[in-house]
């Protein structure tokens, strides 16, 4: 006779019987079915070898020497680690009266002897699908627990995290048009108390409404836009920012990621650090210029010269436009300063240069200390006869000062000698033969008697 394959995994059986052929019957018919069996003849041994090892269902029988069914079951019942286990009882009592305390005590299920091995096989195998699904049902409402504890402790270590950090943090959710899906909001899932004091509102006047447009247009024009590019792309979004809130403006840097549908940000107060950047910038800036002037008159100094008439030369070039330098020094400087003293000579030097630089009244003149007591003056698209024209006007305002000069073989007051020289440049030349021609000029006027300007050569003709 062959032997029908079976799941060697189908459960663990204990039965408990007190007639050996019961439990060699049983025994061999479960087993050959591939379920796991121990048998035990007593009541005594049967709550042993449960307590040992629980099986998945115990067939026990009412009549017994030592302790009956019930009292088994009974002890069965009472006991933690063995409460749990499905127990079919198994007798030839068939009183009403005996099935219902089998129930009573704690039975499953009740099969009357003699029985039909299709009808155990059947009852045992109801059992073990239930205690499989008990089992199941336990394994997951024990993961469901963990899993809530673990969310519990997540949300308690977030909410820890949110309220103690020094930053501000809220996580939003994009607000889309249900037709055409293009976001027109961002409604506040969660915030911490720090940044609802950046936006001056209280936490529920923030959460689940869509209100943070309206809030980014305070800050930025196109900051809302750039958050959506945050949620479309998924490109993080790091700025700085100036938020003019009552009573006390502040400078944040915030850092926004996308979450879900939607972007999670940190902001952080950057008031003082902002304030000490600006400050930096601020300096560096009044380096730069210190760095271009020159530390007497105030006026630029010759590396600011230098650049200026590299840079306007090269432009003047492309333009094909008149450049005019003019070069100016004052008449018998060295017999003032010797008769005077050096600090005189300072101050006619400095009164020398606040008057020539009223005649420069267009941004791109540049009037520059080139040396001692020579002065020079950059005219970008001016022509001979306007460099004429402001040599004329800063000979008048020296003279206009009044500054006594006995030592002077020109004028009883402080003069002034002009050099004047004009040309339009060319790409493949550099501006030195400008600054010849003017020095040149300059020359002459010396040599001519002093207190006048001389033109180099009038090769710019009249615009």
């Amino acid at each position: 006779m062959n032997t029908p394959n079976h799941d060697p995994n189908q459960g663990s059986v204990l039965i408990v019987d007190d007639i050996p052929e019961n439990l060699r019957l049983l025994t061999d018919l479960l087993s050959e079915r591939g379920y796991q069996v121990r048998s035990v003849s007593t009541g005594r041994m049967a709550l042993k070898t449960a307590q040992a090892k629980p099986p998945d269902v115990i067939l026990l029988d009412i009549r017994m020497p030592d302790m009956d069914g019930y009292e088994v079951c009974e002890a069965l019942q009472a006991n933690v680690r063995t409460q749990d286990i499905p127990i079919i009882f198994i007798s030839a009592l068939d009183e009403v009266i005996d099935k219902v305390r089998a129930f009573d005590v704690g039975g499953v299920d009740y099969i009357t002897k003699p029985f039909q091995l299709g009808e155990v096989i059947a009852r045992l195998e109801n059992q073990l699908t239930i205690r499989r699904q008990q089992l199941q049902l336990q394994q997951e409402i024990r993961k469901r627990s963990e899993t809530e504890e673990i969310l519990y402790q997540s949300r308690a270590l977030l909410s820890s995290i949110l309220n103690s950090s020094l930053d501000g943090i809220a996580a939003l959710q994009a607000v889309r048009d249900p037709a055409t899906s293009v976001i027109y909001d961002f409604q506040c899932l969660t915030l911490n108390p720090v940044l609802s004091q950046i936006l001056n509102r209280r936490q529920d006047e923030l959460i689940g409404k869509p209100c943070i447009r309206q809030f980014l247009q305070q800050v930025s024009d196109t900051l809302f836009d750039e958050f959506v590019q945050v949620v479309e792309t998924g490109t993080p979004l790091e700025q700085d920012f100036y938020y003019p809130r009552e009573p006390i403006a502040a400078w944040y840097h915030f850092v926004a990621v996308k979450l879900g549908d939607g972007f999670a940000i940190t902001v952080r107060d950057i008031t003082t650090r902002k304030t000490i950047e600006l400050a930096l910038e601020e300096a560096n800036r009044t380096l730069d210029a210190l760095a271009y002037l020159d530390g007497l008159t105030q006026v630029a100094n010759r590396r600011r010269f230098d650049q200026q008439m590299q840079h306007e030369w090269q432009r003047l070039a492309r333009e094909q436009q008149p450049l005019t330098l003019i070069l100016f020094d004052v008449d018998y400087f060295k017999p003032y300063n010797d008769h005077y003293g050096h600090q005189c000579g300072d101050d006619c030097l400095i009164r020398i240069a606040q008057a020539a630089q009223t005649i420069m009244k267009r941004p791109a003149d540049l009037l520059a200390r080139y040396g001692g007591e020579e002065f020079a003056v950059i005219l970008p698209n001016t022509d001979v006869s306007g460099g004429q024209w402001v040599a004329n006007q800063i000979q008048q305002a020296v003279r206009s000062l009044a500054i006594p000069h006995d030592r002077s073989q020109a004028s009883s007051v402080v003069t002034v000698s002009l050099g004047i020289a004009c040309a339009i440049p060319h790409v493949d030349s550099d501006a030195s033969s400008l600054l010849r021609q003017a020095d040149r000029a300059l020359y002459l006027a010396k040599q001519e008697g002093r207190d006048r300007s001389v033109i180099s050569s009038p090769n710019c003709l009249s615009q």
